[in-house]
């Protein structure tokens, strides 16, 4: 029931294809791509979050139980590392709260973990809806009108608006106005017209307002899910943007390193970015002989995946001192490590060279219930984590 409730929220909120015309020439079949780097599926991830019993304790932005917090806020200024040492430390409360419920504590498969990471991180990578009223205000103060039709209200320089519901993305409205933006400047500057600006929410209503007075499209809108990370990695290099801007200090200095955390707050603060730097962006490029690239829906959704991913493994551990870790934390007491150590559990060697970070959070969550028994029967204390310290284990348990 919470996936396909989930699912339903998902429809509305997921990157809508773009109108080939619009963004030059999409094809009208769905993006969805085949893997994601971090992660896999983040509609089997709903399932997982429900089958495992995480939603009768945690809720969703309100949907869900109350036992636990709203993963939805959470998410919102978190990590992949911070979740899992939320998760690490709160095992011995989880547990008591789901004997308390009833819930049986499974294990979690690789993939399972890979899907509930996909689902997890898609948390936090949609905007929620504008204010209408106020997009409908800022479409004649912002001078839309003057250019663009809805209905019969407005002007026909540029193209009608009327089936933005087709293409109402914040990453596919930052695409177009990227694509269209030097034309549009032009054409503003010639009739005299002042290029407007977006602070906070305004390209957000606006487009709430536009899609509220589209009118269906005739065979109903496509679905693309979250880009391709890996992907978005090669037309950053490709289309020159790391010539300009790093990402988590690899690349160029002039713009801002795009993986900065707390950059933007959202899809939408990304499209708006995009517009009000574009004319800047524009001269530094000629400047420095760098054709102004166009770039597809599934390009810029391909970037943003990217740059949103090096946000959220952010700051990566070190293996050297998760071996270390290993030590201090108490681990091997009854961990061995190459054959040194503790006897009573496995040896960390049989763990070492997973492939990634939530094939790691697929160990430690399934370690952690004969642990927990182990610990309550040594009269041992839990180990906590912060999430650097989870980052530098997982680097370590990565090594090969």
């Amino acid at each position: 029931m919470f996936c396909n409730r989930f699912q339903s929220v998902c429809r509305s909120r997921l990157f809508l294809l773009a109108v080939a015309s619009m963004l030059g020439g999409i094809p009208g079949t769905l993006l969805g791509q085949e893997h994601i780097h971090m992660a896999e599926n983040p509609l089997a991830g709903s399932r997982v979050f429900g089958e495992k019993g995480c939603v009768k304790c945690h809720s969703i932005n309100g949907l869900g139980g109350t036992v636990g917090p709203d993963l939805g806020g959470i998410s919102q200024a978190g990590s992949f590392y911070e979740l899992a040492a939320t998760m690490w430390n709160h095992v011995p409360g989880m547990t008591q709260r789901m004997t308390e419920y009833g819930i049986e504590r499974s294990p979690m498969s690789p993939r399972e973990a890979a899907d509930l990471t996909a689902f997890l991180f898609t948390l936090d990578y949609f905007d929620p809806p504008g204010d209408v009223e106020a997009g409908k205000r800022l479409f004649t103060e912002k001078q839309c009108v003057v250019c663009h039709q809805i209905g019969l209200y407005g002007g026909v320089i540029g193209p009608s608006l009327d089936h933005l519901s087709q293409y109402g993305s914040p990453i596919l409205v930052a695409a177009a106005l990227w694509n269209h933006g030097p034309a549009m400047s032009e054409l503003m500057a010639s009739r005299g017209i002042v290029r407007p600006t977006f602070q906070g929410s305004e390209l957000l209503d606006l487009v709430s307002y536009l899609e509220s007075v589209a009118p269906e499209p005739l065979q109903g809108p496509l679905y693309v899910l979250p880009g391709d990370p890996d992907e978005g990695e090669v037309v950053f290099t490709e289309k020159s943007c790391v010539e300009c801007h790093s990402v988590a200090g690899f690349g160029g200095n002039v713009g801002p390193d795009l993986a900065a955390k707390g950059l933007y707050q959202g899809l939408t603060d990304f499209a708006t970015a995009m517009w009000n730097k574009a004319p800047a962006m524009a001269e530094v490029m000629s400047a420095r002989r760098i054709e102004i690239p166009r770039l597809g829906s599934g390009e810029m959704a391909d970037i943003v995946a990217y740059l949103y991913s090096v946000q959220y493994f952010a700051d990566a551990g070190d293996a050297e001192d998760g071996r270390s870790l290993l030590s201090t934390k108490g681990c091997l007491a009854c961990h061995s490590l190459a054959g040194r150590g503790g006897a009573t559990a496995s040896d960390l060697e049989e763990v070492v060279g997973h492939d990634s970070p939530a094939a790691v959070l697929a160990s430690l969550w399934n370690h952690s219930l004969p642990m927990e028994t182990e610990v309550m029967t040594q009269a041992m204390s839990w180990p906590r984590l912060s999430d650097q310290e989870i980052a530098d284990i997982m680097a370590f348990l990565q090594m090969r």
